[in-house]
Parts: structure tokens; sequence; C-alpha cells
């Protein structure tokens, strides 16, 4: 669907498309992990046919989610590359936080924080891939077990960065009124991008 004279396309629907797999995926690796993290989770195997089915899809659910994320990250890191007008950003977040957004130095497509999430989830991403590739047994019978401790916890460290940058993630989207829509519709208002995003706004309407 083409964005009316008053909206600007933030989004395409391939990306769009990509963006909720890899929530579906997450949710679905998150929940079928918390299953064995303590038994007092286990109950999350019933949603996924038992604890030795939760087992063995756990892992791929994670390895798909790494795949969908690399299309997200081709796509976007050059709009997340940090800058000297992030730091500035950084600096004057405060003010932001309560209220003030009046002092705030213009941003492009993404501002710092969103820029720190973009980060967070790739880093934590990388090493969850990594390490549980070192205690899939299926696969990777082989490995050094201390190699598979150390991966253990790693794999659980970065599990727990992974799920509270999306809860900041999913925070920020409805925090910011009109910020959802760019994920369902594809397109934000022309008000929302320059109050917002204001150098990108400039980018997306410069000649027009």
């Amino acid at each position: 669907m083409k964005p009316s004279s008053n909206d600007l396309q933030r989004y395409d629907d391939s990306t769009r498309m990509n963006h909720w797999a890899i929530a579906l995926l997450f949710f679905a690796a998150a929940l079928s992990g918390l299953a064995f993290f303590h038994p007092s989770m286990y109950f999350f195997t019933n949603l996924f046919g038992g604890g030795a089915w939760t087992r063995i899809l756990h892992p791929y659910f994670g390895v798909l989610m790494f795949l969908a994320f690399l299309g997200i990250y081709v796509k976007l890191w050059r709009d997340n590359v940090l800058n000297d007008t992030d730091r500035e950003w950084m600096g004057k977040a405060g003010e932001m936080f309560a209220g003030n957004k009046d002092n705030m130095p213009p941003v492009g497509k993404y501002n710092a924080g969103q820029k720190l999430v973009f980060w967070s989830m790739t880093i934590s991403l990388v090493v969850l891939t990594v390490t549980g590739i070192l205690f899939w047994h299926a696969w990777f019978p082989d490995l050094p077990i201390l190699a598979r401790r150390i991966g253990v916890v790693l794999h659980a460290l970065s599990a727990v960065v992974l799920v509270l940058t999306v809860i900041v993630h999913i925070y920020a989207s409805i925090w910011v009124k009109g910020t959802t829509r760019a994920m369902t519709r594809g397109t934000v208002s022309r008000g929302w991008a320059q109050s917002n995003h204001p150098l990108w706004y400039r980018d997306m309407t410069q000649g027009k």
C-alpha cells in the first residue's frame, strides 16, 4: 500500500515481514529456553509438545531467529552507526525522559537509544548462536566439556540481555506514540517524522 501525501514510508514490506518473523521466533526461542532455565518454568514445554520436542526445537528456533535477523542487520546497520550527535543525545537523554525534548539534538532515522538497542540485539544474538552451538549435542557431540560449561553460562547471560533489550524496544515503541505504525503499516506521519527524526524527515522530503 502506497503512503498518502501526508505519510512517509519508513519500512518496506519485506523489512516488516522480516521484523515480525524475528518477533515470533524470539518468543518461541525464549519460551522454549525458559522451560529449561528453571524447573518452575518447565510447564512452557506444553506449548511445544512436551520436554523432548522442546529440547529438539529450541536450537532450531534460535538459528532461524539469527538468520532472520541477518536480513534486518544487512539493511539497517549503516543507519545504526553511532556518531557525535548520538553521544550528545545520550548526554541529554535525562531531559527527554523528564518530558523535555526541546533541547535534544536533531537525529536521523534512528536516535542513539534505538541504535544501542540494535547493537545490543546484534551482539547478544551472535553470542547466543555461538554459545548455543557449543552445547548442541545432536550436531556437535565431541566438543570439550569445559567449552560447553562456559557456553551455558554465556548463553544464559546473553539471553537475559536480549530479553531485557526486547522489553526496552517494546516499551519505547509504545511510549513514543505513532511508532508502532511504522512496523504495522510501514508508514509514519510527516508530523511524527519531523518531531522525532527531523534529519530523516529532511532527507525524505528534500526536493519534494
